[in-house]
């Protein structure tokens, strides 16, 4: 019986990776097993019926039908019970689910437009990549800095509302180290479908390891900052609003301005160069640029000195300009921090008069 269980919730459901999903699975089964065997009995009367009493000849008279209490009371009290049955069994997993252990990890989660981003006790902030411990508790403490979004991932169950103005909490405990997807299931604009995100269960040395690293951030000297750049652009989903093949989406295309003169619907104007690009991304409201909406997010305090510094040299490289192979010795260190933002104000200094 286990067995027919288990085929008919792995056909329905997604994997149960989560201590609590057994228990959001536990009454949707009962709910669809009980209906799925209500509807076969009404189905299978619904064509018996009209058969066995049909009219066999001119001489059928159809004889008086009795009330039959036995019956009345029996599709009285069984769908009461079902009821009550759901409503209780419902009401003890929402409370499992929603109230935390007191021991839980929390994590802050903002819902932007289109991207998630995730705020660590120990001062790291991640875009779209939630690493949380396996096996241990996780509470998440939500809110929106614009519109509605509502945060869900399949394999443990969890689906919350993420609202502007007020904390919302949901919790989870991952039962191995793994990673899941995370999905927004309110539409929240045009970008609504690409809002995805993951949860990156990790074992207890490596969520020790990561922690220590400040959350696997590092330029060293060596790296090629174009290649940073390029997976910054993908890993805090840029690729949302700034194409880079010179269409025009929520916000400007990366290829083909570079240089050029940026009007503003203020009426200033300014040249797309380091200054420029480097406040765009640390300061989005301060120009919006003509026929754009100010929606983007500031990535101040998400982006180290050094990570802004390797966007601008991958926008600088898919327009065709010269960019250094790789950060200089003794300028990005460990957090990218101070050399980062001298190697950006040299940049910056060969560059065209900023705006």
């Amino acid at each position: 019986m286990s067995q027919i269980y288990e085929a008919i919730r792995s056909f329905w459901l997604p994997e149960q990776a989560s201590t609590t999903a057994h228990v959001i699975d536990a009454p949707f089964m009962f709910i669809l097993i009980a209906s799925t065997i209500m509807l076969i009995g009404v189905t299978f009367y619904l064509f018996y019926l009209p058969w066995k009493y049909r009219r066999r000849s001119s001489a059928d008279v159809p004889y008086p039908v009795k009330e039959n209490h036995l019956l009345e009371m029996s599709w009285i009290v069984i769908p009461t019970i079902l009821v009550f049955i759901v409503f209780f069994w419902g009401f003890k997993a929402h409370v499992d689910t929603v109230v935390a252990p007191a021991d839980a990890y929390e994590v802050n989660v903002q819902g932007k437009k289109w991207l998630w981003q995730f705020n660590y006790n120990e001062g790291i902030t991640t875009t779209n990549e939630l690493v949380v411990p396996a096996n241990r508790p996780v509470k998440l403490i939500m809110n929106s800095v614009d519109v509605l979004h509502s945060f869900y991932v399949p394999e443990f169950r969890i689906k919350h509302d993420v609202l502007p103005n007020r904390y919302s909490t949901v919790w989870f405990e991952a039962v191995r180290a793994d990673t899941f997807q995370i999905l927004c299931t309110e539409y929240c604009g045009t970008g609504h479908s690409v809002m995805g995100a993951k949860v990156i269960a990790l074992g207890a040395q490596e969520w020790n390891e990561w922690v220590a690293s400040g959350g696997g951030k590092g330029i060293q000297p060596g790296d090629s900052p174009v290649e940073l750049g390029e997976a910054l652009y993908t890993k805090n989903v840029c690729n949302t609003c700034h194409s880079i093949d010179g269409s025009s989406k929520v916000g400007p295309s990366f290829l083909g301005h570079w240089g050029e003169t940026r009007n503003f619907v203020d009426g200033g104007s300014a040249v797309m160069d380091e200054d420029y690009t480097r406040e765009s991304i640390l300061y989005p409201a301060a120009h919006i640029v003509e026929d754009y909406q100010p929606v983007m997010p500031s990535y101040q305090g998400q982006l180290s000195d050094g990570e802004v510094y390797a966007l601008i040299q991958y926008i600088k490289s898919i327009n065709g300009a010269d960019v250094p192979a790789t950060f200089a010795e003794g300028g990005f260190g460990g957090d990218g921090d101070a050399g980062g933002a001298d190697a950006a104000d040299d940049a910056a200094a060969d560059a065209p008069a900023a705006e």
